[in-house]
């Protein structure tokens, strides 16, 4: 979920596994490991303007943080990816 829209849909392995929405890739990116041996992804730090849950954005409510947002994500609000 992002600020209310649920963003991924799928069982723990599926999203774990795909991670397609950027802000779930952000998020897994950031967990600790308790293995300093394990294979870990690159870190993901965010840029851009928080949106407000008061006043979210239209459209999608991640495109002010994502770096992959094209114009129509100011307009339509994305289906959630859907595995698993």
């Amino acid at each position: 979920m992002y600020l209310g829209p649920i963003v991924e849909i799928g069982t723990r392995d599926a999203v774990w596994e795909q991670l397609l929405h950027p802000n779930i890739r952000a998020l897994i990116s950031a967990v600790p490991r308790l293995d300093p041996d394990a294979e870990r992804p690159s870190k993901i730090v965010l840029s851009g303007d928080l949106p407000s849950p008061m006043n979210p954005p239209a459209g999608c409510r991640f495109q002010t943080r994502c770096p992959v947002a094209i114009e129509r994500s100011s307009r339509e609000m994305p289906r959630p990816a859907c595995f698993g």
